[in-house]
């Protein structure tokens, strides 16, 4: 069949990576996609946000399947023209996206069925966000609304950082985004990422996995979209993901389906374990990035089969092989990021990066000029490898990242270090 995934960074080139390897796959396209992607199939210069477009494009292209990667085209409602033009699409329509594209949306979901969350309260006017933080102290977390590219989140440490993050969110720092804020009692535990895949009915747990926000190494500096990933994540035992199924994705997917808005395609729960159990973090309504690289290299080819039966309705009683090897992504960023960097940068040594052994570099924010790999993000390589241990699969990457020539980027150096701690 003839397959189109929607978006450009390091998840869709990890989507691509995995699609591309099932027989099932007769011609892959991108929209944009990116240097990286190129190798792996057809990057379309396509607004991946206009639905009239995209559906356009698919019916010229003969386009029998459409994965969409990123949150803006699932909340813009891309979903729903595909479907209503009869064109099989994975990903949820634009008001079951609400659960990424609206923090209060959720909270109020939560709050329906039970499922154990943060405290919170939502407020526009500032002086009264203000007077609340000051009533509950720090640390507190401060979050847009809306959809933010993932950096409308600030976990205050201090009541000063919580005033400042509320007057710039409210003040327009994240335009409409932040014309309301959410402020969410600040939660103790270690994170986990938990996916599962769902039609509107049956749920499939996914492997587990779990990143590293913050820039710096030791979980220091800002937070970010994330800055490598790891899989399995050992905070996620088995009794642990019983208890996150139960007690807050099948709850929360049935309240969608209740509502009238049944939820389909992949659900990403943001998951904080405390000593009292999981309590939902945050809900995304696409696959985790850098989670989906590790996810998509244990996974491989089958992760089709696995999109294909959640958009058809098919998801019940269907298994993921998962390969045995751990998966470890270390995330090249262009220094500055997470605030201003420099784009344009030749990136080389990317050839020998993907030569070490368990190595393939997934590429986020790049572009293919000249010949060459430039930088144009903030978050620009994945470099992922497996391993038959984690400790093994994280020195294939750093030795990657070794390989690979360009001043202008920085990464951590101690990913995964929770998990090798345990060991």
């Amino acid at each position: 069949m003839n397959i189109l995934i929607l978006g450009g960074g390091g998840r869709e080139h990890a989507l691509a990576w995995a699609i591309s390897r099932n027989p099932l796959c007769e011609k892959l396209y991108c929209a944009p996609g990116n240097g990286g992607i190129a190798d792996v199939a057809e990057c379309v210069a396509l607004d991946a946000e206009d639905g009239a477009a995209v559906r356009d494009f698919c019916r010229e292209a003969g386009v029998e399947f459409v994965v969409v990667g990123p949150e803006a085209p699932l909340a813009a409602g891309v979903a729903d023209v595909l479907r209503e033009a009869g064109i099989l699409t994975f990903g949820p329509g634009r008001e079951a996206a609400q659960l990424e594209a609206s923090k209060t949306f959720t909270k109020e979901i939560c709050d329906a069925c039970g499922a154990p969350t943060a405290a919170w309260a939502r407020f526009t006017d500032e002086a009264e966000a203000l007077a609340y933080v000051r009533a509950q102290g720090a640390p507190i977390v401060i979050k847009a609304d809306g959809l933010a590219a993932g950096k409308g989140v600030v976990v205050a440490m201090s009541l000063a950082e919580a005033e400042a993050a509320i007057t710039d969110m409210l003040g327009g720092a994240f335009g409409a985004a932040g014309a309301s804020v959410v402020v969410e009692e600040f939660m103790q535990g270690e994170e986990a990422s938990f996916f599962v895949l769902t039609d509107g009915r049956d749920v499939l747990a996914l492997a587990t996995a779990q990143d590293h926000k913050r820039a710096f190494d030791g979980d220091e500096g800002p937070n970010t979209g994330g800055m490598g990933a790891y899989s399995p994540a050992p905070v996620m035992t088995p009794e642990m993901e019983a208890r996150a199924l139960d007690e807050i994705v099948k709850p929360c997917i049935a309240e969608m389906a209740r509502r009238g808005t049944p939820y389909q395609g992949v659900l990403y729960a943001g998951l904080m374990i405390g000593p009292e159990g999981p309590r939902l973090v945050e809900y995304n309504v696409r696959f985790g990035d850098p989670e989906a690289q590790v996810l998509m290299l244990r996974a491989g080819a089958g992760m089709l089969d696995a999109l294909l039966a959640a958009a058809r309705g098919t998801l019940g009683g269907f298994a993921i092989d998962w390969a045995d090897d751990p998966a470890l992504t270390v995330v090249m960023a262009a220094k500055g990021y997470p605030g201003a960097y420099a784009k344009g940068e030749a990136i080389g040594g990317l050839a020998a990066a993907n030569a070490v052994e368990g190595v393939t570099v997934f590429h986020a924010g790049t572009k293919a000029e000249g010949g060459a790999i430039l930088s144009n993000g903030g978050r620009v390589l994945n470099v992922t490898a497996t391993g038959p241990t984690l400790a093994e699969a994280r020195a294939r990457a750093y030795r990657a990242v070794e390989a690979i020539d360009w001043p202008g980027g920085f990464c951590r150096t101690d990913i995964g270090w929770r998990a090798l701690a345990r060991d």
